[in-house]
């Protein structure tokens, strides 16, 4: 009886290469897992500095509320993203949930 790989070496390749450019992105991984080709991805939350943001704010009299608010929202998450090959050696990138 004779196997059939289901992911192809250029599959692989473009798999690896994504992981290289998300972990130059500052990701770092937590679960890695050859037979099935599936990377965990996590990257920290980013500090705010909150004084400088205050004074801005004040100084444009409200109006930097606006960025500090969607730094808030977007850059104080931890984020975990899954990069895998699926059944048919397609790769795909999907968020994951942190607790």
């Amino acid at each position: 009886m004779e196997t059939c790989q289901l992911v192809s070496e250029k599959n692989l390749d473009q798999f690896y290469q994504m992981i290289s450019a998300k972990t130059r992105n500052g990701f770092v991984i937590v679960e890695h897992n050859e037979k099935l080709p599936y990377v965990v991805l996590s990257k920290k939350q980013k500090a705010i500095n909150h004084p400088l943001h205050l004074f801005l704010t004040c100084i444009t009299f409200g109006l930097w509320f606006i960025v500090w608010l969607y730094c808030i929202v977007k850059l104080s998450r931890k984020t975990n993203i899954l990069v895998a090959v699926d059944e048919d050696g397609n790769l795909f990138e999907d968020k994951c949930l942190s607790a």
